[in-house]
Parts: C-alpha cells; sequence; structure tokens
C-alpha cells in the first residue's frame, strides 16, 4: 500500500522541470565547449515536454547562438515567439488541473523579459551574421512588444520597459544609417535607464551619452545638440565626420548564470496538535532528498490531516564575478586600441521584479487551491465514512483522510520554470577604427582581484563602414 501510494501522489503531483541537465550544460560552457552543451540541451529535450515547448525553443534558441549556429538558433527563437503567442489563450480544462494540483500543470508562458529577449537574440542572430536589414526587422519587433507592454502594464516602477533592449535597436538601427529611429531608441534606452536604475541596479552607461551626442549632431538638432552638450561636459563620441571612414566592432559580453527559482513550503496548522507536528518536523534534519522529503511529509500530514500545505517560487541570484570586459583591438603595425564594456543590461534584477510583480498573485492562487484541496479532503473523508457501516467507518475515514490529505500536500507544488540559459549580465563596448586587419582581444576582468579566465582572441578585417558583432560568454 505504502509503495502505490506513494506513486499515486508522484504521478499526480505533477512536479517540476528537473535540473539536472542545466548542470551539465554550465559545465560544459565553462570549459569553453557551446556545442557540447547545445547537445546536452538536444538530448533533454523529451524532458521538458509539452507543458515546456516554449521553455525548450528558448533554451535551445540560446544553446544554439552560444554555439554559433545562428540560422538554427532563430528556427527555435522563432518557434517561441510563435508559442508565446498562441499561449495567450488556455483551455479551461487545463487552468482547473493546474488550480486542483499546481501550475507545473500549466503551459510554461514565460515572463515579459523573457519574451523580449526572444527577439533581442534573434536581433544578435542576424546581426553577427551581417545580416542587418534582418536584424532590423527583430528591432521592430522589439519595438512593437514593448509598446504593447508599455500601454499593457499600469504600473510605474513595473517591467514595462526594457533600455538594454532599446539601446540595441538603436545599435541596429545606426548601423544601417537609419540615424533618426537610432537617436529615438537612444533616447527611450536614456529615460529608461535614469527612470529605473533604483531597482535595475544599472547604472547611466557613458556611452550612450555619446550616442546621444553623435545622432543629434548627424541629424543637425542643434537645440538637442547643445542641451546635450551641457549636460554631458566631460563626454567623448565619435563624429559623424569620423564615423565615415571607420569601421565599427560592437562586443557584446555575455557575464555569469540567470538566476533560478526553488520552491519553499509554508506548512499551516489548523489545529495544536497539527502545529506541535509542524515544529517538530521542521526540527527534524532529514538526510534524504528533496523528493523523499515531500513524500514523508506527505504521509506524516496526511495522517494528521490538519496540515494545509502552500508552495511558492523563490529567487536565487546566482551573480557573475566579472566587473567588465577589455577589448583590445591590435592592427597590423600599429598600436592597439582598449576599450572597457559597460554594463548594459542586469538580468538578475529584471528576474527580481518580474517576480514580485507577479507574487501577490502567486499567493493568492496559492493559498485558495490550499484551501480547496483541504475542504475537499474532508468532505471526501466524511463522505466515506456515510457511505460504510458504522463498524468500519473509522479505519475507512481514517484511510481516506490519508490519501487525501497526503495527496493534497504532495501535489503543492511551486513553478520554478525560467529560462536558464540567459546570463546574469549583459556588457556592451562598442570600438570605431580605421578600416584594415586586426587581431581582438577580449579579457574578462574580474571583481576583487580573482583569477580572470583566458582571454578569447580572433582575426578581423573591417571595412570602412562596417559594423561587426562579437560575442563572448564568461560562466563566472
Amino acid at each position: 500500500m505504502p509503495v502505490v501510494f506513494l506513486s499515486l501522489l508522484w504521478a499526480l503531483a505533477g512536479c517540476g522541470l528537473s535540473s539536472n541537465h542545466y548542470l551539465l550544460i554550465d559545465q560544459s560552457l565553462l570549459a569553453n565547449d557551446p556545442r557540447r552543451a547545445d547537445a546536452i540541451m538536444a538530448e533533454a529535450e523529451s524532458e521538458y515536454g509539452a507543458r515546456n515547448r516554449l521553455l525548450y525553443s528558448m533554451d535551445r534558441g540560446m544553446t544554439l547562438h552560444l554555439a554559433g549556429d545562428y540560422v538554427q538558433s532563430n528556427i527555435f527563437l522563432e518557434q517561441a515567439s510563435l508559442e508565446v503567442e498562441r499561449l495567450y489563450t488556455r483551455t479551461i480544462r487545463t487552468e482547473t488541473a493546474a488550480f486542483l494540483t499546481n501550475d507545473n500543470l500549466l503551459p510554461y508562458e514565460g515572463d515579459p523579459y523573457e519574451h523580449v529577449m526572444i527577439n533581442v537574440i534573434k536581433a544578435l542572430n542576424y546581426a553577427v551574421m551581417g545580416q542587418l536589414m534582418e536584424a532590423v526587422v527583430e528591432a521592430r519587433q522589439i519595438d512593437h512588444r514593448l509598446n504593447v507592454l508599455s500601454d499593457r502594464v499600469k504600473e510605474q516602477d513595473g517591467y514595462r520597459e526594457d533600455a538594454f533592449a532599446r539601446y540595441l535597436t538603436g545599435v541596429l538601427y545606426e548601423a544601417t544609417g537609419d540615424l533618426n529611429n537610432a537617436f529615438i531608441a537612444y533616447r527611450k534606452a536614456y529615460d529608461i535607464y535614469e527612470g529605473t536604475r533604483g531597482w535595475t541596479r544599472t547604472p547611466m552607461p557613458p556611452m550612450l551619452r555619446g550616442d546621444l551626442l553623435r545622432t543629434t549632431e548627424a541629424l543637425h538638432m542643434t537645440t538637442e545638440f547643445e542641451e546635450y552638450r551641457r549636460q554631458f561636459p566631460d563626454q567623448r563620441w565619435t563624429s559623424p565626420q569620423e564615423q565615415a571612414d571607420l569601421a565599427q566592432v560592437v562586443v557584446i559580453g555575455y557575464n555569469g548564470r540567470a538566476p533560478r527559482k526553488e520552491e519553499i513550503h509554508l506548512d499551516i496548522p489548523v489545529s495544536l496538535s497539527a502545529l506541535q507536528l509542524v515544529l517538530l518536523n521542521r526540527g527534524v534534519i532529514h538526510a534524504s532528498g528533496r523528493q523523499e522529503r515531500r513524500a514523508a511529509d506527505s504521509v506524516l500530514y496526511g495522517l494528521n490531516g490538519r496540515v494545509v500545505r502552500v508552495a511558492l517560487p523563490r529567487l536565487v541570484p546566482q551573480k557573475t564575478k566579472v566587473l567588465h570586459e577589455s577589448v583590445t583591438l591590435v592592427p597590423r603595425g600599429g598600436e592597439p586600441i582598449t576599450e572597457p564594456s559597460q554594463l548594459m543590461y542586469n538580468g538578475t534584477a529584471l528576474a527580481e521584479r518580474s517576480l514580485s510583480d507577479r507574487m501577490p498573485g502567486i499567493t493568492t492562487k496559492a493559498l485558495a487551491r490550499a484551501a480547496m484541496k483541504f475542504a475537499a479532503a474532508e468532505a471526501a473523508t466524511r463522505g466515506s465514512q456515510h457511505a460504510v457501516n458504522k463498524g468500519d467507518a473509522p479505519w475507512v475515514g481514517l484511510l481516506v483522510g490519508v490519501l487525501t490529505h497526503g495527496l493534497a500536500v504532495a501535489t503543492e507544488v511551486a513553478d520554478t520554470r525560467s529560462w536558464r540559459t540567459l546570463p546574469d549580465e549583459i556588457q556592451v563596448s562598442r570600438l570605431w577604427v580605421p578600416a584594415g586587419e586586426y587581431d581582438s582581444r577580449i579579457q574578462p576582468v574580474v571583481r576583487n582581484g580573482g583569477a580572470p579566465p583566458a582571454a578569447v582572441s580572433r582575426p578581423l578585417v573591417l571595412r570602412a563602414g562596417q559594423t561587426v558583432f562579437l560575442f563572448d560568454r564568461v560562466m563566472l
């Protein structure tokens, strides 16, 4: 009977996606083997299942991006984009099943900042392939998605805009000669960085000030140009006249790992004996794993019948140790040109804000679900006792109570899914240099004088007016 009971608990619990493959992917990326990381992701497809189709497409799109397979990456990211649109409508049956058990039975919809990153990575895929006009198409998709989000989210301090995404669209517009849209994007990015730096923990990137000066000068926007010169008296920038004879190298540094979510339990006793049981159970040191602990709790609380469990997600940051990337271009027979990268995107801060915005709804739903499960278990117990003769009622009631209350505890699982193959931070460096042949070198600089990872070097042949995108992935 215990084996059957525990099997039933796990069959109906709808537990979340295993994170074992993420550990293997992290190890592969740490060993600078992104192709192996993508192979691991491909092998894990069956673990995701139909409910996590969007999550798999995003994860696979990112590992392919890091492996340099930009065409296949965009195929998966396009599938993810279509899935986002499809998931705006759900079936009542799925919603009801999730309310009876847990939100892991629902298809993963993703957070708004993840939706924006789908188009960001797609745009970067096109950019690194030199297909800048296709990248601009994704830039327009980013504009549209953010405009819709800004209209939908009324809270001024919520996630309703994305400074890095806006900045990237500016870079792409400028690279294709669309200076008017580039200026609009830069100005929006400037306003967003200023308005959200309190919670995004991302200071105004100095290079953005130079971008505003350069584009307003090129567009002959005298009033705006003079105002920016007054605001940024010490800012250097590449003038439009200089820019015409130069090539541009844009380095995107992906640093660290995205935060992960883990589950926390709130065991709410509804009697004095249940309170004593909860306190005793919390004080016991369990050497077993999470699933074994959940099974033991289900049996224990099922026997007592007076404990209501609520499961909630919480975010676990995995902050990067990288301070910045030092990007050096060494021309043949010339002096090296070095620029440090600048922080443009704090993924952990965005994830924290997204979860914080959603937590009141998650908590309310979890409490209502727990109360309903408890009431249903009580009703089933009383109903079973009335359905048999008086002599059998006590043991039948005990058996049904253990099953129903234990099942209520076992099926209370928090939704801890997220796009974990994203980085913790994104840093950007932009260098304008004369046309010619260069050796590029990207050296991460680690906080507190720690041992830096090996530098990444590659040769470049640059033409005047050309924009080249380079990527660097650092797991520290």
